[in-house]
């Protein structure tokens, strides 16, 4: 490996490496999907180049709040009663999901919020 590439890869794992990285982006992502931390950064140094990097971390904040709407939907089942069943609108959908994403995001426990979510569901199912 020529010195060049030598310190593009140290350069890299610095950036990867770094306190924010390891504990926002690499560890939990490789637990996700089940590699070690290395070889998830091996993968990142591998795809992405030192601008993507340097870039990445606050991109990836900022698709925070959009991961855990998804994931939301997805548990309090919107899926089948908003996007299926039209039986919740899709404005009632987002403003349960906007204010637990803002709970989520300033500190409470994800499932203490789906629990939140699941009542104002059921709230809503039973307006008649």
């Amino acid at each position: 490996m020529d010195e060049d590439k030598q310190l593009l890869e140290k350069m890299k794992l610095r950036i990867l490496r770094s306190f924010r990285w390891k504990e926002d982006v690499i560890t939990p992502l490789a637990s996700e999907l089940e590699i070690t931390n290395e070889e998830f950064e091996k993968i990142l140094m591998n795809h992405l180049d030192m601008s993507g990097l340097e870039a990445l971390h606050a991109t990836l904040e900022s698709a925070r709040p959009k991961c855990i709407a998804e994931k939301l939907h997805a548990d309090l089942r919107l899926c089948w009663l908003c996007d299926v069943m039209e039986i919740i609108t899709v404005e009632e959908s987002n403003r349960i999901k906007t204010n637990l994403v803002n709970d989520i995001i300033n500190g409470k426990k994800y499932s203490d919020a789906l629990e939140i979510g699941k009542k104002q569901v059921l709230d809503l199912l039973l307006i008649e």
